[in-house]
């Protein structure tokens, strides 16, 4: 008896070595030949009717860049997220070892979200959307759809600080922060059954990562069939490249509240445009100086040109912050999202995973759990004597 079904349907390990095998872009007779077994006994192995040894599962574990522990989680692995970049990954020659590596990196973390999921035995956040139909070259169309989201999603037309925490909950994006190339912004993939999951360069700055993380979205909600790669720089960009900036600009910037800040700002200066009210805005909105400059001249509310005449003045943006008395936005972003942490803590309080396990499933060593954990428990609220509040999370759930 193996731990694949009886009836011949391919069971969690034959999936997670097939899944492994295509990730890596081999082909079942690389695989065989590498094993030192003939291909149809592989694919046997792959149907889940025929058990691999120990020596087997080893073997294909190193094949795989993997371990013989992943092979044998006994959940489903989502869907192969390296076999979905395969295409995109291949035809760049730059970057393609480090997209390979990312790649693996987002299949480990969503294989990671999936095993908590299990153990809690609850299903993810979120509220999965249809794909809305429409022309990704039409810069109205990324506008309408960024407005019906506002709406859907109860936002106004103000700045929307908790982004990413937004769009985990009430839409369903895993959102992770992964280190990429300089020159790739972010990954976009649908993992069933995780759903949507998107990697961000965590080597940019905050505001870069949230104007990547309303571009991913966009990908989500217009062509959430394929894969993306999501670059700072193309040859030629692409039609849904120009509709998911659109949309980033437009969700981040909505049209109405941006106007009327910008107006209710210029009326305390004389009505005259100054580079802090620009600074205001953006820190406000939470994106780059360029990003806010290139929105109000799209709507018309200031010359063309100017944040190319801010930067040949040598304009320093964060300095200017700083005199303003702005705090910046954190450079450090939390690699994994909210909800998967907080799943991680409740079980490790519940007793359901060990602290070495909650300290792996949160990638770090144990002193960074137990600080992780500290920060995760702690509350809004102050005890008599002014410290900061502590839930226990066990006893809550006693």
């Amino acid at each position: 008896m193996t731990n694949d079904d009886v009836l011949g349907t391919p069971g969690p390990l034959a999936l997670r070595l097939r899944g492994a095998r295509e990730a890596r872009g081999l082909t079942q007779a690389q695989v065989a030949a590498e094993l030192g077994v003939s291909r149809p006994l592989l694919i046997a192995i792959e149907k889940g009717t025929r058990q691999a040894s120990p020596q087997e599962l080893a073997r294909l574990a190193e094949i795989y860049r993997t371990t013989v522990s992943d092979l044998l989680r006994p959940a489903p692995p989502p869907a192969a997220i390296g076999a979905r970049f395969r295409a995109i990954i291949t035809a760049d020659q730059h970057d393609a070892d480090e997209l390979t590596s990312a790649a693996d990196e987002l299949q480990r973390r969503a294989d990671d979200y999936l095993d908590l999921l299990r153990i809690a035995g609850t299903e993810p956040p979120g509220r999965p959307e249809p794909v809305r139909a429409g022309r990704t070259s039409d810069s109205r169309r990324a506008e309408d759809l960024a407005t019906e989201e506002r709406n859907r999603l109860g936002l106004g037309d103000g700045p929307v600080r908790p982004l990413r925490e937004v769009l985990e909950i009430e839409v369903g994006l895993r959102v992770f922060l992964l280190p990429l190339p300089s020159r790739i912004a972010g990954l976009f993939v649908i993992a069933e059954p995780l759903g949507a999951c998107v990697a961000v360069n965590s080597r940019h700055p905050g505001e870069r990562r949230r104007w990547t993380i309303a571009h991913e979205y966009a990908h989500y909600l217009a062509n959430r069939d394929r894969a993306e790669v999501t670059r700072l720089a193309y040859q030629r960009q692409p039609e849904s490249e120009y509709f998911a900036d659109a949309f980033a600009a437009s969700f981040l910037m909505p049209r109405s509240g941006l106007s009327r800040r910008f107006h209710e700002l210029k009326r305390t200066s004389a009505e005259r445009v100054t580079p802090a009210i620009l600074v205001q805005l953006a820190h406000a909105y939470g994106v780059s100086l360029q990003a806010l400059s290139d929105r109000l001249e799209d709507l018309g509310l200031i010359p063309a040109g100017t944040w190319e005449r801010l930067r040949e003045r040598n304009f320093q943006p964060r300095r200017a912050a700083r005199m303003l008395g702005l705090g910046q936005p954190g450079q450090a972003g939390e690699a994994l999202p909210l909800h998967y942490r907080l799943l991680a803590a409740q079980l490790y309080a519940d007793g359901e995973i060990t602290e070495t396990q909650f300290a792996r499933y949160l990638h770090t060593d144990i002193v960074g759990a137990r600080r992780a954990y500290a920060e995760l428990t702690e509350t809004a609220d102050v005890a008599s004597d002014g410290s900061p509040q502590i839930l226990d999370l066990a006893e809550a759930v006693g």
